[in-house]
């Protein structure tokens, strides 16, 4: 169940990326955007933490801001993958990734506080 859940989080969240973002686009059913959502996911489970170990002198020396530009290298790394597989998902560059990972990243901690709030309450009324 949560695996399911993560992955409605991450779709909810590409597609307000695709909403707002400039130069981040989906041409496709909803349906494939829970595609590119897992192929996010199983690149953000398998290929992130290998960036972070690389980059592990950058940082420190930014004290984790560099963080944001892996997250930006994830997103276009979904769109080549996606792309490869004719999803319909595209990140036109690295300023449209960088802002799109940034939001990827907002409503996914915002979905994610919301949903365990809910859990929260839930449990208290059993």
């Amino acid at each position: 169940m949560r695996f399911l859940i993560r992955l409605l989080i991450n779709a909810a969240a590409l597609w307000v990326a695709v909403k707002i973002v400039p130069g981040i686009g989906y041409q496709g059913h909803w349906s494939l955007l829970l595609a590119v959502a897992l192929i996010f996911g199983v690149l953000n489970t398998v290929v992130r933490p290998v960036l972070k170990l690389l980059a592990l002198p950058l940082l420190i020396l930014t004290l984790g801001l560099f963080t944001f530009v892996i997250n930006a290298l994830m997103l276009m790394l979904t769109s080549w993958v996606s792309g490869g597989l004719d999803l319909g998902f595209h990140v036109g560059g690295f300023w449209a990734a960088f802002w799109g990972a940034l939001v990827v990243s907002l409503v996914s901690l915002m979905l994610s506080i919301f949903l365990k709030e809910q859990e929260r309450v839930s449990a208290r009324w059993e």
